[in-house]
Formats: C-alpha cells, structure tokens, sequence
C-alpha cells in the first residue's frame, strides 16, 4: 500500500499560530528595530553637536515621507515592545496565564501599543513637528 506524500514534521503552514506565540516573535522583532532605530537618534544627536548645517540635513531627512514613517514604525516598535514587557512582567510573577488571560492581554497589548503611537504623534503634529 503506498505511503501519501506529507511532511515528515510539522510545518508552520500546518498549525494556526497562537496569538502569544505571533506576539513573542514580534517581540523580539520589534527590539532589533528598536536598535536599528536607535542608529537614526544617535545620528541625530551628533549631526545636532556637529552643527547647524548637518542638523538641517539630518531633520530634513527625518520630515520626508520616508523619515516619518521610518519614525513612525520605531514609535510602534517602543510602545509595542513596552507593552509586551509589561505584559512579562505579570508572566514573571505567575499572572495571567490561563489561555483567556494570555490571549486578553495579547489583544490589550496591541490595543495599548496602537493607541499610545497614536497619542504620541498627535502630541507631534499638535506640536507642528517642531
């Protein structure tokens, strides 16, 4: 009798990836952003004690389209990754890990990081971009 023709193990297209896990591997996603972005703010600062002149190129960059949403993302990927690790932060002291806290606290987690970029770049373009 022939054999059918299936993975020898589980492939991700197999099982439905639970919302903790998607938000673990964000998790750690969002820190290397975090870091890449850090580059653009240390950029920044030392065009910033440079001078005039590579400050103006430098803010120039960071309010062309492609600056804001390059800002934008790394403004999601902080309050993202500080939700989450509040979120660890109970796991550490053994709350919330029944599969209805887990998965409300994900659902909080996105919430909370949508909501808090949201108010930050409105305090920004409140601001004038100033």
């Amino acid at each position: 009798m022939p054999q059918p023709a299936r993975p020898l193990s589980p492939f991700t297209t197999i099982y439905r990836w639970p919302l903790a896990m998607a938000l673990s591997i964000v998790h750690r996603m969002t820190g290397i952003a975090i870091a890449i972005g850090l580059l653009l703010v240390v950029w920044l600062l030392l065009a910033l004690a440079h001078g005039p002149e590579s400050y103006a190129t430098a803010r120039a960059l960071c309010g062309s389209w492609l600056g804001l949403v390059l800002l934008f993302g790394w403004t999601w990927a902080l309050t993202f990754h500080l939700a989450n690790g509040i979120r660890h932060l109970f796991w550490d002291v053994g709350k919330g890990f029944s599969i209805q806290q887990a998965k409300a606290s994900g659902i909080a987690v996105i919430v909370a990081s949508l909501v808090l970029t949201a108010l930050i770049w409105a305090c920004v373009f409140a601001q004038g971009g100033k």
